[in-house]
């Protein structure tokens, strides 16, 4: 089972996307990438944040949409039934034109997908899971 902590959702803060979205678009992220257990936290900050996050962790001294920052990778050496720690996905709303469309790419990056270095398979999925959403 995939876990989903939402942090900084609180009701009236972003009337587009529930809690409950948020949780649908990571597990289908997830499961799209063959990861059917662990936990995953998705934070949504403010512009000063995220730039301090993006500065700090890839040296870019600018706001950005969402932040990746996986914690066990996706090798089985965790100690017996202890849950997986995919990791963490950073979302600063007001840089962002689609929240979907983040949360996507966040979780498809804690999946250990990166749309620098393969021929663009990670966003051609990612497209597709957010055209099975949007309809």
């Amino acid at each position: 089972m995939i876990e989903v902590e939402v942090i900084g959702l609180e009701d009236g803060v972003l009337d587009e996307i529930t809690a409950l979205d948020v949780e649908e678009l990571c597990v289908l992220a997830f499961s799209s990438a063959g990861i059917e257990e662990g936990h995953v936290a998705v934070a949504f900050v403010d512009e000063q944040t995220i730039q301090t996050l993006n500065r700090d962790h890839r040296g870019k001294d600018a706001p950005t949409d969402v932040l990746s920052f996986p914690i066990d990778g996706l090798e089985d050496d965790r100690p017996n039934g202890a849950p997986r720690e995919l990791g963490d996905v950073v979302i600063c709303p007001l840089c962002t034109e689609d929240l979907s469309e983040a949360i996507v790419h966040g979780a498809l990056h804690l999946s250990g997908m990166d749309h620098e270095v393969d021929d663009g398979e990670m966003l051609a999925l990612q497209a597709e899971l957010l055209r099975w959403v949007h309809e």
